[in-house]
């Protein structure tokens, strides 16, 4: 499905969805807990999705309500398993490490670019403590034997979410286990993040330590918060003069996305934006500094690994607009010519779409995204409630 836009500004209220990044978490948290848990997240979307059906085929009971997520703990681990993580890049990282702790013959099922993505170090560690993991097809991932207490040890500069797999692990395995990180951990607010929703489920990882074996401790029922990396959208329109208003955002929240805010109160001059915590943010951004002042946003690496090559995506994005942006190794710079329309290939990436939507207010000839269903990934409602605040839009079946 493509969508073409005609430019024009948004204006109205509107709550941000529930955090993809917390609600992956909870979900894996109350799967493991000592009973029922009640999961407030009355809006969902296919990553937090597959997430929930990866853990059912583990045995959990995790039941979609008009409130959220029902989950019932997991009684009996299964010997084998399918696990189908679509494109969700947080499952498969995620519940790998899992699968190894418990011990499960697991095949991940992959979609999308989510083969080709980066396991390495995880890989080389899982298998190095009990695992044996293979490549039976592109698309397939297998993981056989079982991993056991001890200390694991990863460069943190490939993704925050191998340390995240491998500290929810360490929660079942019986014993101290201890994550040692070499190198310069990227995207570490994440890590945090999941610290801190293990801490609401009665287990504690400080300094990365964990003394697995018995379940998580049930809280009984719990809100997913606000999503900053969602929100980003809508907050940028506002400082590109539209007026939005977004509720329903920690600003205590431990996610990185939240800086989004203060990089948007520097738009009045060219930005400078350190990218290894906030890599998601950067494809906004970018519209908003080529619609302003420009600027340069710096450790860009990971972006090449992401839904799409996000560097290339969003360079190819800024050009279709008719702006300029160019990459050097690790530097991403765009310059501030302002934005006119024209035709943008999301790469089938869910926040190229969203940001050429945005781009659409800045524009003045009409801005056409192509497989603009792509949201939804991370957020399905997005073209409704882009229509709801006065977007104006037509699909069009290809």
């Amino acid at each position: 499905m493509d969508i073409t836009i005609t430019p024009g500004k948004l204006s109205g209220t509107l709550r941000a969805i529930p955090s993809k990044s917390q609600a992956h978490r909870m979900l894996i948290c109350a799967a493991f807990a000592d009973g029922e848990t009640e999961l407030l997240c009355p809006e969902t979307n296919r990553d937090i999705q597959a997430t929930a059906d990866c853990l059912s085929a583990l045995g959990a009971q995790v039941i979609r309500t008009a409130a959220g997520y029902r989950v019932r703990p997991v009684e009996a681990v299964p010997p084998q398993a399918s696990l189908p993580c679509r494109d969700s890049g947080s499952t498969l990282r995620f519940l790998l490490p899992i699968a190894g702790a418990l011990g499960v013959d697991a095949t991940f099922l992959l979609e999308g670019r989510l083969g080709s993505r980066p396991l390495s170090p995880l890989w080389e560690e899982m298998e190095r403590v009990g695992c044996r993991l293979s490549r039976p097809t592109g698309n397939t991932l297998r993981c056989q034997g079982q991993l056991s207490a001890g200390t694991y040890v990863l460069d943190g500069g490939v993704s925050s979410q191998f340390v995240t797999g491998l500290l929810l692990a360490a929660a079942l395995m019986p014993g101290i286990s201890r994550i040692q990180i070499t190198g310069t951990l990227q995207s570490k607010p994440y890590v945090a993040m999941t610290q801190r929703a293990m801490a609401r489920f009665g287990r504690e990882s400080e300094g990365y330590v964990v003394s697995g074996g018995i379940p998580f401790h049930t809280p009984g029922t719990l809100e997913i918060e606000g999503d900053w990396s969602n929100a980003a959208f809508f907050l940028s329109a506002q400082a590109l003069g539209n007026p939005v208003l977004v509720e329903n955002l920690d600003p205590d929240s431990p996610q990185g996305d939240r800086a989004v805010n203060a990089i948007l109160a520097e738009l009045g001059a060219p930005l400078d934006v350190a990218a290894g915590d906030i890599p998601d943010l950067v494809p906004i951004l970018a519209v908003a500094a080529a619609a302003k002042r420009g600027g340069i946003f710096r450790q860009i690496q990971r972006l090449r690994l992401k839904e799409s090559d996000r560097v290339a995506s969003v360079i190819a994005m800024i050009a279709a607009l008719g702006g300029r942006a160019e990459a050097a190794e690790d530097t991403l710079t765009v310059f501030g010519t302002g934005l006119t329309g024209g035709t943008v290939d999301s790469a089938n990436d869910h926040r190229i779409a969203m940001s050429a939507a945005i781009a659409a207010t800045v524009c003045r000839e009409p801005v056409t995204i192509l497989d603009g269903e792509c949201v939804e990934k991370s957020y399905p409602q997005f073209w409704a409630e882009y229509r709801r605040l006065g977007g104006t839009y037509e699909q069009h079946l290809r």
